[in-house]
């Protein structure tokens, strides 16, 4: 495999007019690889993106370090890998926030469709919509009517502005016409923490780090949001069986490389990502996560981003976010 890709390195650089080949290209990966999580530790993105992690330690033989670089809703993070040297070594693993962010700031410092190249989509995730105990709510129905009676006065929390739990939040309270206080925090670990305490009464939280805590009673769960039950949880509704029409979300995470890295490296680590989520340990996990795996080409993953941002773009305005 190694003696192919220098050969197909060889080849593409003689193509682009040049007859040398970076020696870091030639022998990729040789040295440890940064895997950028730009999502605080203890979310759903960070849980999703060890597993992960773990796999890719295996498939390409070199230590896949995880870097949480969280912040301005996974921005900070992403930027980094834009700005990183093309050469593998640096890769994003990116969620659904990519697409968000391009329609909540004004002034990025990349851009999601050009400053990066897409390896593959990995797995998607349906969210929950979970409460804190002490609510006098054990329905959807119930939840709602208990806000029209407060408006304003029920507060969820979120990953941050912009994040993928505050724009669920704001699409869920638009189609039912009711009204919450947004309460931001630097990550979903926190504002589920904060869930639990009964600071907040309600959050829509990705599953991995919401199970453990609606297994155990100190949250309790109203809905999912994905169109079907998810595998994980079959004896909680979706929100469409709760009442809920015209309500569909799931949360979809993948790995970026920068723009320009050599098409061998990224064929490389399109293969050595299936391979990685095809084990059996990383089904198994995943699968208690509520995530289901879902690859795609880098190729196919380019023109979802694409379709992706400008589908948010649209949401985003109709929610009446203002652009930061």
């Amino acid at each position: 495999m190694r003696r192919q890709l220098k050969i197909s390195l060889f080849c593409a650089a003689l193509a682009g007019g040049s007859a040398v080949v970076p020696v870091a290209a030639q022998s990729f990966p040789f040295k440890p690889v940064r895997f950028v999580v730009p999502f605080a530790p203890g979310g759903g993105t960070d849980i999703i993106g060890r597993i992960i992690a773990q796999q890719l330690n295996e498939e390409l033989h070199q230590p896949v370090v995880v870097d949480n670089r969280a912040g301005a809703g996974s921005a900070l993070g992403a930027e980094i890998v834009a700005r990183s040297p093309a050469d593998g070594y640096t890769l994003l693993f990116g969620n659904i926030s990519l697409a968000f962010n391009q329609a909540l700031y004004t002034a990025l410092p990349y851009d999601a469709v050009r400053d990066f190249s897409p390896v593959t989509l990995t797995s998607v995730q349906p969210n929950i919509v979970v409460i804190f105990p002490g609510v006098a709510a054990q329905s959807v129905a119930d939840f709602v009517a208990l806000a029209r009676v407060k408006p304003g006065q029920l507060a969820y929390g979120s990953a941050g502005i912009g994040s993928g739990t505050h724009l669920a939040a704001e699409l869920l309270a638009q189609s039912l016409k009711i009204t919450l206080l947004h309460v931001p925090y630097r990550g979903t670990g926190p504002a589920l923490t904060d869930t639990v305490g009964g600071q907040v009464q309600m959050m829509v939280s990705t599953f991995a780090p919401a199970l453990p805590l609606v297994k155990s009673g100190r949250l309790r769960a109203l809905g999912v949001t994905s169109a079907k039950r998810a595998s994980a949880t079959p004896e909680i509704p979706t929100l469409l069986e709760a009442g809920v029409t015209g309500y569909d979300y799931s949360t979809w995470y993948g790995i970026l490389a920068p723009a320009h890295t050599p098409r061998a490296i990224i064929e490389l680590l399109h293969k050595k990502t299936l391979a990685a989520l095809a084990r059996e340990d990383a089904k198994r996990k995943l699968e208690a996560q509520g995530v289901e795996t879902t690859t795609n080409t880098p190729a196919e993953f380019h023109a979802y981003l694409k379709s992706e941002t400008r589908k948010w773009v649209d949401v985003v305005r109709a929610a009446g976010i203002p652009a930061q």
